[in-house]
């Protein structure tokens, strides 16, 4: 038996909850992970895992295990990265997540930046509004834009964005420009619920929390539609400041009911520092925090 073999099995299943799942994570017959289980838990004479209808359960025993088990993964992950060269130059690959549309407009420039500075090392970035698992979905670096978790991760401030509230010049000499939140109600709005059903959308004044109520003209399900039909002089739109800002800058949108804003969400750099980092990712904070702090500063986001 091959116990080096056994363990990893043994971890897949884990992680995975199943062994049918660990069969098609590991691309191996569901009878040859089940036979790695059994000859682990025969070599140390003892119940490892119980199959219960819940998925895998560990015994005590399977729960030490595992523990120490992962330890001597963890190390051996940091001995292959050390004698790669991993932690003498910058090399490899990252993972890097950030929203859709921040990442595009201000974390792609600094990755292709970071390519041309760091040759030997490849980055995935990958763009969801969904947050990303770091272990799951094998994350290196996460853009994040609001309240952090709790968490063992490490974040770094990066400066922060504010929710706004705009319109095309020509929509506002047309329609007046709206006062208060409840001025919603008299004009028309572009949102991403459905049009038969009423929308609402959060202010705050003098630390007090506005909810705004409105039936909306227009509902579509992507930001680019909404701030499109904004520009067409189809109604008020809710962006992200980051999104708009250049269309501000421009004159093509004029934020309004500014004295009602909520207050402003912060935007964090968050990575994993467990056990030693490596260099490529050292590298990339060090490059990318200051950048994106310029950017989001001299956007006037």
């Amino acid at each position: 038996m091959d116990r080096f073999d056994a363990m990893s099995v043994l971890l897949a299943a884990v992680e995975a909850g199943s062994l049918s799942k660990a069969s098609r994570d590991l691309r191996l017959p569901l009878t040859t992970i089940s036979r790695k289980v059994a000859e682990l838990e025969a070599h140390l004479k003892a119940t490892l895992l119980i199959r219960s209808a819940k998925g895998l359960e560990l015994t005590p025993a399977g729960r030490s295990y595992v523990t120490a088990a992962k330890s001597i993964m963890e190390q051996l992950t940091e001995a292959e990265r050390a004698a790669s060269g991993e932690y003498t130059e910058p090399k490899g690959d990252l993972v890097v997540t950030a929203p859709i549309m921040f990442g595009r407009l201000h974390v792609l420039p600094i990755v292709t930046s970071f390519l041309e500075a760091f040759p030997e090392v490849s980055v995935g970035l990958v763009m969801t509004d969904h947050v990303a698992h770091f272990l799951e979905d094998q994350i290196d670096v996460a853009f994040r834009i609001g309240p952090l978790p709790d968490s063992n991760l490490i974040s770094t401030s990066l400066g922060t964005v504010r929710h706004v509230i705009c319109a095309s010049p020509d929509y506002l000499v047309a329609n007046g420009i709206p006062a208060t939140p409840d001025d919603l109600m008299r004009h028309s709005v572009v949102s991403f619920q459905s049009t038969s059903a009423l929308s609402t959308w959060g202010f705050e004044s003098e630390g007090d929390e506005i909810r705004a109520t409105f039936r909306s003209r227009l509902a579509v399900n992507t930001i680019d539609a909404a701030i499109d039909a904004a520009l067409s002089g189809a109604g008020l739109v809710r962006a992200v400041s980051y999104q708009i800002a250049d269309h501000v800058r421009a004159g093509r949108l004029a934020i309004v009911l500014e004295a009602f804003e909520p207050k402003a969400r912060p935007v964090h750099v968050v990575y994993d520092a467990q056990g030693r980092l490596a260099l490529k990712l050292r590298a990339f904070i060090d490059f990318a925090v200051p950048r994106m702090r310029d950017r989001i500063a001299n956007a006037g986001l």
